[in-house]
């Protein structure tokens, strides 16, 4: 059976509250695994520029404004769509198929190629041979 090294563990502690908001006590911390492997914000940034520019090649492809691609996915503001392309912001899961409908392309190869930006440790897990 693998074992987390204790060095990657924190401790957490937890605070029980009343329904009126009074604070009731504190028990003792439970220990959490920290994710050692998560991107620096640095690298998110970079990734999401990534799939922000794929996006935005997608649409341009297409023929579409930013507007138009926010009426297809159904989006309020066209400025949402800006948000995405330039990296500030991110395509939520529940509405993948969605954007890939309005892109034309399939689902299962938008959310692969999504993915690599999106979440690449789980990407390379699945998809990178191993060397």
């Amino acid at each position: 059976m693998f074992r987390v090294p204790e060095s990657l563990w924190i401790r957490i502690p937890q605070v029980c509250y009343h329904e009126s908001g009074a604070r009731l006590t504190e028990i003792p911390g439970v220990d959490m695994y920290s994710n050692p492997q998560k991107p620096s914000e640095e690298e998110v940034g970079a990734l999401r520029r990534g799939a922000g520019h794929w996006l935005k090649k997608l649409r341009e492809e297409r023929g579409l404004s930013q507007r138009d691609l926010a009426e297809k996915v159904g989006v309020e503001y066209y400025t949402f769509i800006s948000q995405v392309e330039s990296g500030r912001g991110r395509i939520p899961p529940d509405r993948y198929r969605v954007w890939a409908r309005a892109l034309g392309v399939p689902a299962r190869d938008f959310v692969l190629r999504l993915m690599r930006y999106y979440d690449p440790v789980t990407y390379r897990i699945l998809f990178e041979r191993a060397s």
